[in-house]
């Protein structure tokens, strides 16, 4: 498994990270969530991606659970803070009250005394931004966050995060955004203005919640079990993808990807890793067999002409408007 540095920092994760959202505590029961987190570090998976709000917070439990055994110092375990995980008016958002109290939170859930990264998962309109980098910074201090990074913030937002953790010496490494092939809404601002400022992505939906596989047909009835028809597993994800102009031309890429020996899943995670700002593309699984075929992503060099027609074939569909986000209640946002 090929390991890339995390932003400026010191820190390495590997490239392929494993990500729970949907799948542990509620899409896969608990024994299969542990054989694939099992399959992961077989693998040489070493990063482990998570949110409190996951599963109503059990996604950490059973992450938890599943690296029991594991030595801390082998992996580096994320998590995020943002999305409400209780009925109170402090529960949710980025306040110092719930940033510290969900931090502790998710370090008894996991069973660990620090996480490598915690993640704001939103940007928070109602909290002031220096109060949440200093609850940061305070938790740094106490050693129980190593690294800080966000979530699908706005490249205005990041630099705003980005002075402030400079001001009171925060580790601040990372931005986690949707990113594939289908959806390269991050290409004109988050990107440059985080190589800019030293942060790396650690992508999420590298494979477009499953589109870009190939197996959402146009015109036919969506496959059962599948993430499409799952209103709980993130199917207001996925139907933003589900237009017959977008599958008709995923279906043309499909032979053209096979015939150069690769799965579309592996063509898919490979070129999100080309770009030179991600260290990381997570990928979920809800059997092992899906983490053997996507791991050989990490070492796969992509020829150049391939990627050429695959990019202008799917060009006409690829979403870079990030205002066409899907809206969907917090407990199921990645």
């Amino acid at each position: 498994m090929q390991h890339r540095f995390l932003g400026r920092s010191g820190l390495k994760v590997s490239a392929i990270s494993y990500g729970n959202w949907i799948t542990h505590g509620s899409q896969v029961g608990d024994d299969a969530a542990i054989s694939c987190v099992h399959a992961a570090l077989d693998a040489g998976i070493t990063t482990y991606d998570t949110a409190d709000v996951y599963a109503g917070t059990k996604a950490e439990v059973v992450l938890g659970e599943a690296l029991k055994g594991v030595r801390r110092e082998s992996i580096e375990l994320f998590t995020k803070v943002y999305w409400p995980t209780g009925e109170g008016p402090n529960d949710r958002g980025l306040s110092r009250k719930h940033v510290m109290e969900s931090c502790h939170a998710s370090l008894r859930r996991l069973g660990t005394d620090y996480v490598d990264l915690y993640q704001a998962h939103r940007f928070d309109h109602e909290t002031p931004l220096e109060e949440t980098m200093l609850a940061f910074a305070d938790l740094v201090r106490q050693g129980k966050v190593l690294y800080v990074g966000v979530s699908e913030w706005t490249a205005d937002q990041i630099r705003a995060g980005a002075e402030l953790a400079r001001e009171l010496k925060v580790p601040f490494v990372s931005s986690q955004p949707q990113y594939s092939l289908l959806w390269r809404v991050i290409e004109d601002e988050v990107v440059p203005t985080c190589e800019e400022l030293g942060l790396s992505q650690i992508v999420w939906s590298p494979i477009a919640q499953g589109v870009l596989t190939g197996k959402y047909a146009p015109g036919a009835t969506l496959p059962e079990g599948t993430r499409a028809t799952d209103e709980m597993g993130g199917a207001n994800f996925v139907v933003k993808f589900l237009r017959d102009e977008v599958l008709e031309r995923v279906a043309q890429v499909v032979p053209l990807v096979e015939s150069a020996g690769l799965t579309p899943a592996q063509f898919a995670v490979a070129w999100v890793l080309r770009n030179p700002n991600v260290a990381s593309a997570i990928v979920g699984a809800s059997r092992p067999e899906q983490l053997t075929e996507n791991v050989v992503a990490a070492d796969v060099v992509l020829d150049e002409d391939l990627v050429a027609q695959v990019e202008a074939i799917l060009d006409p569909v690829v979403e870079r408007d990030p205002s066409r986000t899907a809206q969907s209640s917090p407990p199921v946002r990645p």
